[in-house]
């Protein structure tokens, strides 16, 4: 449910809301939420000095009641 709100937050964000993917994974101590945007909207999910970011982050921590949720946006451009 959580991952489902975080992409309908950051399709709102994105000029390509299509590409928006949120994959769940779980941690020792607490669950990350990847999201893989667009490398054209990276620049818009960040934000600038990461302001955007941030407030996504907090926005999803309010819905899941305290429990502590990471969320990384992903950069598509990186090889591993």
């Amino acid at each position: 449910m959580i991952a489902d709100a975080l992409e309908h937050i950051v399709r709102g964000i994105v000029d390509n809301p299509d590409d928006v993917k949120v994959r769940s994974k779980s941690g020792r101590r607490s669950e990350t939420l990847e999201v893989h945007v667009n490398p054209e909207d990276l620049g818009r999910v960040i934000g600038r000095s990461g302001r955007t970011a941030k407030s996504v982050r907090t926005v999803v921590n309010a819905i899941n009641d305290g429990d502590h949720v990471r969320v990384d946006v992903i950069d598509t451009d990186r090889r591993r």
